[in-house]
């Protein structure tokens, strides 16, 4: 990430600060001046906490499975965890190191699950994909590309369930917008008048086939099948983002209407660090993202011309944000593995929970 101010960043052809309104909508014109700062410091806590992961399994044998990278898209997440209130959850896909963080997650136990440590936030058991933290509303990380949308309508039919004032996020990327499941979940959601909003973050590439080349018609627009209100916006736009979900989320919590939007955003990295960067897409492409539209960039520039940031306290929030990734880092090297005795944790309650236990037979097999 670049520390120069938006006057020198303009000499070199990379993004100045442009403002659509969106900074003056009223949910991003309350913000105080360090709201704004704590917004800015999230992406880049994600930023570096995704840039040390990812030298950590660089390494070898330090992180095992998948890894999942959410660089370029930092302001989707900040953007609409943002707005979460006390009834508001969130569920997505397995690209989900971002908005864990968004919701206030420790790096610590983010980093020790994915090193498959006793302390990491799913005790070692999850890894990159399965990350949970049901206090704070956080429903994962769900590996099978769709199966959490379903969930979120779940999650949704317990807030109306309850009398709650309170929307699900349900986070999808542009490969699952065609799973039947999704298409289900559209329709129990329209049907019922459910206050969930279906989240697109539509990064362009499914794994490796572009979305032109695998979905026809407006991803966000089949909301119109089904009777929902809809929206599209850009996600390399902090103010953008929460100025588009504000409304959806504000009709979801007080009219329980349910909502598509579809975010277009971007990932610098391989679908997995397992996939090269740049086999379905050209280098130039990337780059050209990255010098016009990276999310952290174009914020940081956003609040230099606000008089919100400067040069001493951008270095400042950079490196905190290293040093945070790298405690992390020292933090699950230094932790326990799972015991043998810790596979069968975890998977039935009434396993661990004997006295309570109603059922009859066997629960585990040898």
């Amino acid at each position: 990430m670049s520390k120069k101010t938006s006057a020198t960043a303009e000499k070199k052809g990379e993004p100045s600060v442009k403002d659509a309104g969106h900074g003056r909508a009223p949910v991003n014109a309350s913000l105080s001046r360090e709201a704004k700062i704590e917004l800015y410091r999230q992406m880049v806590r994600i930023r570096r906490f995704e840039e040390r992961s990812l030298r950590a399994y660089q390494a070898g044998k330090k992180i095992g499975g998948f890894l999942h990278l959410y660089i370029g898209q930092e302001a989707v997440a900040v953007g609409c965890c943002s707005l979460m209130g006390k009834d508001d959850h969130v569920i997505t896909a397995y690209r989900d190191h971002g908005h864990a963080i968004a919701v206030g997650m420790d790096t610590k136990p983010l980093m020790a699950e994915l090193y498959g440590k006793a302390t990491g936030c799913s005790k070692g058991k999850g890894g990159s994909m399965h990350y949970f933290d049901p206090s704070r509303n956080f429903w994962g990380g769900h590996g099978i590309v769709g199966g959490q949308v379903p969930l979120g309508v779940g999650l949704a039919y317990g807030i109306k369930y309850k009398g709650l004032k309170g929307a699900a996020m349900t986070f999808m990327g542009d490969g699952a917008v065609n799973q039947g499941a999704v298409h289900e979940s559209y329709n129990l959601a329209a049907l019922w008048q459910l206050p969930v909003v279906f989240v697109i973050e539509n990064n362009g590439y499914s794994m490796g086939t572009s979305q032109e080349r695998s979905s026809a018609g407006d991803l966000a627009k089949r909301a119109e099948g089904y009777h929902m209100a809809w929206g599209v916006c850009d996600g390399h736009d902090l103010y953008e983002v929460r100025a588009t979900m504000d409304k959806f989320l504000r009709a979801a919590r007080e009219e329980s209407k349910p909502a598509i939007v579809e975010i277009r955003t971007y990932r610098y990295r391989g679908h997995s660090v397992a996939d090269p960067d740049n086999t379905y897409r050209t280098r130039t492409e990337i780059e050209e993202y990255r010098r016009t539209k990276d999310p952290i960039q174009v914020f940081q520039e956003k609040l230099v011309a606000e008089g919100v940031l400067d040069e001493a306290a951008v270095e400042k929030i950079d490196t905190e944000a290293r040093t945070e990734a790298d405690v992390s880092i020292d933090f699950s090297e230094a932790s326990p593995f799972p015991t043998v005795e810790d596979i069968q944790k975890d998977v039935y309650w009434e396993a661990d929970n004997p006295s309570e236990r109603k059922s009859q037979g066997r629960l585990f097999f040898d």
